[in-house]
């Protein structure tokens, strides 16, 4: 036998007589190439490798050795796509006279099929010679894999025979990309009507969605006698749980069980991912008890469980001794960890995954820019950012939206803009992204230039925009956005009255909010927890307490945010002994903990009553009861109810005894209060802490200033001025409103901006003309 640029071989019979014969060397085993890759070697290095894993094996003592070596070399090139080392290895074999083997001949053949390859196919299939029923199955597969469905049909109607896979393969094919009538045809026509032609249609209409039509087909096979395999109780368990029927699931639990398959990995696994969807987690976590060996599915679905029922730190336990571990459950941990607000431990994991060699699929790096953004962490971000350019998904719109996020949150508007205009196919998630970024960072014009060139809008861009101008104290201009969405046809939900009622509460109009009110009782959402919450804070900054009291006490549930706002509310309209019993109460009640949140209202109601005992009771009992350690607007609360008390001294030392910088506003608190006990010597050294950490900021010069103008030290208010003027400060002057027809009016002192503000002034001057008169008169 002559091979061309090759010598006289003569293996060839030698081969073919004693391969049978030769006995297997079981100190040789196969040498898979699972750590070669074209990223991690040269094309040289590669070869060498190549060939010096067969040199190593004398075939002729050891042909099945050598045999599967071959094979293994070739199934790792089929799947890494190395057709130029494939070539190299084929080289090889034809010097040895192994490629005419069929084995071999067919493992080349699936290697070109793979690497596409159209002259090597078909090179091999004239080496095969005569119709060879697994080679056609093959490029059959290699065409439906491609989606040459057609190409596929083609070769299956010139087959001269068939087997079942031949017919399996198409009826699965047709199924995979949708086509599901022309499976069927090809289903009811098949000969080989077995468990594994059943089983592909059944999954096939799963994957397609059609549950209920697996489940008649499922009944179809029982009646013509075919027993069901793993694969078809998986499927059908799947069906079950996208159907969401807890009966169904049951039943075919039963037949599971029935049929001896209830210790199977896959069929568990799916079974578990089922009763989990159907909030039956004590069944979840009993089918994972029982099973005999698990797979990492299985320890991936047990994480998932116990996720479910809030025990992260569980999940994270079972996730730490899972003997394997794959893409899918290190993304689950981090996703985990970023939705309950651990960014920081999402971070380290996420440095753990890469670091093990670990691949993040889209969903991961999605999540994991999540985190980065909660962390503000801008340069791992562009390092996120780097990677998914380098392997081409940064026009993925999941990434790009969670890009947007990240930048944005990172102040890097224009770095939010380009990963947005980057974006091949935006939806309106990418789209809404973008306005909230512009809005975070103050940038309302942007956002609302953005907001309008959206394709389609939905509630989600009205919030959005409706939020910003909330975020941002622009509340006049959160019920035009209101009145123009309601314009729209867009119907507002729980969300939208929040924010706006959170702006009628910045503006105290309490008529806009009344009419609100109504339309939320139309809509039937005055139950929501967020909705009466908003309505209890807008009547009460209002100052219509009575109402902020009806609308708590008719709530059906209350979370940390309502008592706070309530307890608030009391205080503020000077009912604070009120607010104590009511925090009192809460406490009782013990379905809602004490939060920094609720712990600030009741200090604040402490400050506004001078129950100064009672507040540091209060405010001890943070850490050592509740374990809630104090923020600096605790600290800041505690200041002013010492000064507001005349305890100044202590309220200097508290300040000096605080575990962190002071906030500027603990200082201006004690500033406050020196003002209002006239203690001069204080006052100045507490304003220039002050000023040191407010250089641009007049409030402490005012104070101080009017400081020193109540006990008559004129030069010093003139000195203080001075320094003022120096430093280019201004007092920032009062703003007044009045509501008119449903429209919400400014004034500022001097202000001329107004469109009447001449006749405004006009009116103005006459009423002081009348009331000099009336003066004169009764004088």
């Amino acid at each position: 036998m002559k091979i061309a640029g090759h010598p006289t071989l003569s293996y060839l019979p030698f081969f073919h007589r004693h391969r049978q014969t030769w006995p297997r060397c079981p100190s040789i085993s196969p040498q898979p190439l699972s750590g070669l890759s074209s990223n991690t070697l040269t094309t040289s290095s590669l070869t060498k490798r190549v060939v010096g894993s067969l040199i190593s094996i004398n075939p002729k003592t050891a042909f099945q050795a050598y045999l599967e070596t071959c094979v293994s070399l070739l199934k790792n090139f089929s799947n890494q796509g190395l057709a130029r080392e494939g070539r190299i290895l084929h080289a090889h074999l034809l010097k040895m006279g192994v490629s005419s083997n069929r084995y071999i001949a067919i493992k080349l053949l699936i290697m070109y099929l793979n690497c596409k390859k159209t002259l090597d196919v078909d090179r091999i299939l004239k080496e095969l010679g005569e119709f060879d029923i697994v080679a056609w199955n093959c490029m059959i597969s290699a065409h439906i894999e491609n989606g040459n469905l057609e190409g596929a049909r083609r070769l299956f109607d010139e087959m001269p025979k068939r087997n079942e896979v031949s017919w399996t393969a198409l009826i699965a094919g047709f199924m995979k990309f949708g086509r599901v009538d022309d499976s069927m045809w090809y289903f009811e026509r098949n000969p080989f009507q077995n468990v594994v032609s059943w089983t592909a249609a059944i999954s096939g209409f799963v994957q397609n969605g059609l549950n209920f039509d697996a489940l008649k087909l499922f009944q179809e096979m029982l009646e013509s006698g075919i027993l069901p395999n793993e694969v078809t109780f998986t499927s059908l368990v799947r069906a079950c749980t996208s159907l969401g029927d807890t009966g169904l699931g049951r039943s075919v639990f039963g037949l599971i069980v029935k049929t001896g398959f209830e210790h199977n990995i896959s069929v568990c696994n799916s079974l578990i991912t089922l009763h989990l969807r159907m909030g039956e987690v004590d069944l979840a976590r009993m089918v994972f008890d029982q099973m005999e060996e698990r797979d990492v599915v299985s320890w991936t679905a047990s994480i998932d469980l116990y996720i479910k029922t809030g025990d992260l730190m569980e999940a994270r336990r079972i996730f730490d001794e899972m003997p394997e571990r794959n893409e899918v459950s290190w993304s689950m941990m981090i996703a985990r960890y970023n939705q309950s607000g651990e960014a920081e431990e999402a971070s380290k994991l996420f440095k753990r995954m890469v670091h093990n060699g670990f691949k993040p699929n889209i969903s991961c790096l999605s999540s994991i820019l999540s985190a980065l953004a909660s962390l503000e962490a801008l340069l791992p971000g562009k390092s996120i950012h780097g990677h998914a350019i380098k392997v081409g998904i940064e026009k993925d719109v999941f990434i790009g939206s969670t890009l947007i996020d990240m930048y944005c949150k990172c102040g890097q508007t224009l770095d939010g803009r380009q990963a947005f205009d980057s974006i091949s196919d935006r939806n309106l998630v990418s789209w809404n992204s973008m306005v909230a970024g512009y809005s975070l960072n103050g940038q309302l014009e942007e956002a609302k230039e953005l907001f309008e060139q959206i394709p389609k809008r939905n509630i989600v861009s009205w919030n959005t925009i409706v939020a910003g101008y909330v975020q941002n104290e622009h509340c006049e201009h959160v019920l035009e956005v209101f009145n123009e969405m309601l314009l729209s046809g867009e119907i507002p939900n729980q969300s939208t009255f929040s924010s706006v009622l959170r702006a009628c509460a910045s503006l105290a109009s309490i008529e806009k909010g009344r009419n609100l009110h109504g339309k939320i009782i139309k809509l039937g959402i005055q139950q929501d927890v967020f909705v009466g919450t908003a309505l209890t804070d807008m009547y009460a900054k209002s100052g219509d307490i009575v109402s902020s009291k009806s609308v708590f006490n008719r709530m059906p549930e209350k979370n940390e945010i309502s008592w706070a706002a309530m307890i608030q509310g009391l205080a503020d309209n000077g009912f604070a002994e009120d607010s104590l019993i009511l925090f009192e109460e809460m406490k009782r009640s013990a379905r809602v903990a004490p939060t920094e949140l609720v712990f600030l209202a009741v200090l604040f109601a402490c400050a506004h009553c001078g129950l100064v005992d009672k507040g540091f009771q209060y405010f001890e009992s943070m850490e050592r009861i509740y374990g809630i350690k104090p923020r600096g607007r605790h600290y800041t609360c505690m200041v002013d109810m010492l000064a507001r008390s005349g305890r100044l001294s202590e309220a200097e030392k508290f300040i000096e005894a605080m575990p962190f910088q002071p906030e500027a506003n603990a200082w201006a608190a004690l500033l406050s209060g020196c003002s209002i006990y006239k203690n001069e010597d204080m006052a100045e050294r507490t304003a220039r802490k002050l000023w040191e950490l407010m250089e641009e900021n007049s409030a402490g010069y005012i104070l101080l200033s009017n400081i020193y103008a109540s006990v008559g030290r004129w030069n010093d208010v003139s000195k203080v001025r001075k320094l003022m003027r120096e430093k280019g400060l201004k007092k920032i002057g009062g703003c007044s409103w009045v509501e008119v027809r449903n429209q919400v009016h400014s004034f500022y002192c001097e202000d001329g901006c107004h469109t009447q503000s001449a006749e405004i002034y006009g009116i103005l001057e006459l009423l002081m003309s009348e009331m000099m008169v009336f003066q004169n008169l009764q004088s």
